[in-house]
């Protein structure tokens, strides 16, 4: 209930309104049974943006940190992600990505939407990184197509590290529904899941026509944080007076 009531009472009507975000090829998402919105990831705002666009319920995966802060603040926000329709995930050790996958098959076994970022996380310069096979492996497993989304401008609206978005124009594009019965019962096959899920990315990349980068995110941020720890490191320390 109070999904629907930030919806189109308290949130989606403010975000319409500050964004006024332009919506491209809305007719490919389905308006029943089951199916995967898999997009691109710019921004916190995608969170909230891509649902409040949307005729029906999506529910998408995040990760459990959103849900586990201290203190009211933090009891706030684990109730507003709730209510919100996300499922928090705990993206650390082994079992993590399996733990996504439960998740996402339960959403999808009850033929509801449900959205998913491939690259596994918010991209922190603009760019569109590999996709995880995660997002292939739900596919297969439920049947169900692929609707690939691009969310433009939110990059630019609210960068990693701004907590309040600028104004700044927002479009939001689907694509066709990607079929991969063919590949039925091979969810499996590592080669199957990494050509799947290359397909999605190539049709999300040409919806948002973003610079392609084939590697993780995660692992660039990683190799980024490190590059800049060792030049810290190495920088020569002023003397003290």
């Amino acid at each position: 209930m109070f999904y629907y009531l930030l919806k189109y009472v308290l949130l989606g009507p403010l975000l319409r309104l500050v964004f006024r975000p332009r919506i491209e090829g809305l007719e490919h998402v389905p308006s029943s049974g089951a199916a995967i919105v898999a997009g691109n990831h710019l921004s916190f705002s995608d969170h909230f943006l891509m649902p409040a666009v949307l005729k029906r319920r999506i529910t998408f995966l995040a990760k459990a940190e959103y849900f586990t802060g201290p203190g009211l603040k933090g009891r706030l926000t684990a109730f507003f992600f709730h209510s919100a329709g996300q499922i928090p995930i705990d993206r650390s050790g082994k079992e993590a990505g399996q733990a996504a996958i439960r998740e996402g098959l339960g959403v999808l076994s009850k033929d509801e939407l449900l959205g998913i970022y491939p690259e596994g996380t918010r991209s922190h310069d603009g760019r569109l990184y590999k996709g995880k096979v995660g997002v292939a492996v739900m596919a297969l497993k439920a049947g169900v197509p692929v609707v690939p989304c691009a969310m433009i401008g939110t990059f630019e609206a609210q960068p990693p590290g701004r907590k309040i978005p600028r104004i700044h124009p927002v479009v939001i594009r689907f694509g066709e529904p990607l079929d991969f019965s063919r590949y039925a019962g091979m969810e499996n096959e590592k080669a199957v899941l990494r050509a799947v899920t290359d397909e999605i990315m190539y049709a999300i990349l040409s919806l948002s026509e973003q610079e392609y980068v084939d590697r993780y995110a995660a692992d660039v941020k990683a190799a980024e944080a490190e590059r800049k720890a060792e030049e810290k490191r190495r920088a020569p320390r002023m003397p003290q007076r």
